[in-house]
């Protein structure tokens, strides 16, 4: 699941200034699921807008809300907002990083706000009630040598051989040892598997994936419903 969360109310004000008519976009997918991005808060924070303006006497504005599936699918943001988008003259978006990128690649003549902070790819455990960064989308997975224990995400320092010297009976020196040493787990958990081979197996440095931006293929799957070829 992606994790967001609400910009500062005074940001997206400033953001907006010297807009009269404001198109708010939720979705329903990772912001929406947690209540943070869908219907009702893109009317809610509609009606902080128009209050908000209407406290500090200036313009007056036009805001209207809308929610669709998904804002990182780029025939969904076409096809659900065209009527909606060509009345107004800017968008705020409270879908994640990617929503936002997607919605201004499809109407490049409109302005487009971020509403939200992305922050990180999590794990919901409900019975702490906390949310857990659990995976860093590094496009090389090599959970399978590491007991299902994500080390570039749970690693403070994201060694890619560890432990390193910093871990005190298995917790991790950065945050004050509060923290589980995420190598000491992955130890435990092989260990318990009899695959402490693969402990000690060494793990060449990576290349930063992040340069070129990458493109994929969609599934064969996908482009088959939406009449591509196969």
């Amino acid at each position: 699941m992606i994790i967001v969360k609400l910009k500062p109310f005074e940001e997206i004000l400033s953001m907006l200034e010297g807009h009269q008519r404001i198109l708010i976009v939720g979705c329903d997918g990772c912001s929406g699921i947690y209540e943070v991005g869908g219907l009702r808060q893109a009317e809610i924070l509609k009606e902080q807008l128009e209050l908000a303006r209407e406290l500090k006497k200036s313009e007056k504005i036009s805001v209207k809300t809308v929610t669709v599936p998904r804002q990182c699918d780029n025939d969904i943001v076409a096809k659900k907002l065209r009527r909606e988008v060509a009345e107004q003259e800017a968008i705020l978006s409270l879908g994640c990083g990617v929503g936002v990128q997607t919605i201004a690649e499809v109407y490049e003549d409109k302005p487009v706000f971020p509403g939200l902070n992305t922050m990180f790819i999590g794990m919901e455990n409900k019975s702490q009630g906390k949310l857990f960064e659990r995976c860093q989308a590094c496009d090389d997975c090599i959970l399978a040598e590491t007991g299902g224990i994500c080390l570039i995400a749970r690693c403070a320092k994201g060694l890619l051989n560890g432990p390193c010297g910093g871990q005190v009976n298995g917790k991790c020196e950065v945050g004050g040892y509060t923290r589980d040493c995420a190598w000491v787990l992955i130890w435990k958990r092989l260990k318990q598997r009899g695959r402490l081979d693969l402990f000690t197996k060494f793990r060449h440095f990576r290349v930063n994936r992040q340069h070129p931006p990458r493109e994929l293929e969609l599934p064969i799957s996908v482009t088959k419903s939406q009449g591509g070829k196969s």
